[in-house]
């Protein structure tokens, strides 16, 4: 019987700047079967993005600290990276559709896993995202 090859899992970046959250935000994503990254603030993502091609969403809380905050961060991968997709959560602001990137969603804090699995699947059921490709394909 011959092997069936897996399929590609889509890379999701996780930038939280409470270490807490972002573990979870992590294992939310995980658990939605996905590979998660993680990053401390925008500095960091930004140097990871530079480093790898196989990144295809974004998951970013709004408020962080740093040289620029969530939103800076999701517009600067928006004008950088235009084929990732991203996610941003708050608990302190709301984001109405003309306030955010283009290929982006907004998820209020609390979330639900529930509803976070739902959006990451969503984004990939709707070709939003497209699944993850390794560095040298």
């Amino acid at each position: 019987m011959p092997l069936l090859r897996p399929l590609p899992v889509s890379t999701v970046l996780v930038v939280e700047d409470d270490e807490i959250l972002r573990m979870c935000a992590a294992n939310v994503v995980a658990d939605a079967g996905f590979m998660a990254l993680e990053a401390a603030n925008a500095d960091e993502a930004v140097a990871i993005l530079e480093s790898r091609s196989d990144i295809a969403l974004l998951f970013t809380d709004i408020q962080m600290p740093g040289s620029m905050d969530g939103l800076g961060l999701a517009r600067t991968v928006q004008d950088r990276w235009p084929a990732i997709k991203i996610i941003l959560v708050s608990g302190r602001m709301e984001l109405s559709e003309r306030d955010r990137p283009a290929n982006s969603r907004f998820f209020r804090k609390p979330f639900s896993m529930k509803q976070i699995t739902e959006g990451l699947q969503d984004m990939i059921r709707s070709g939003e995202v497209q699944p993850a490709r390794g560095l040298n394909s």
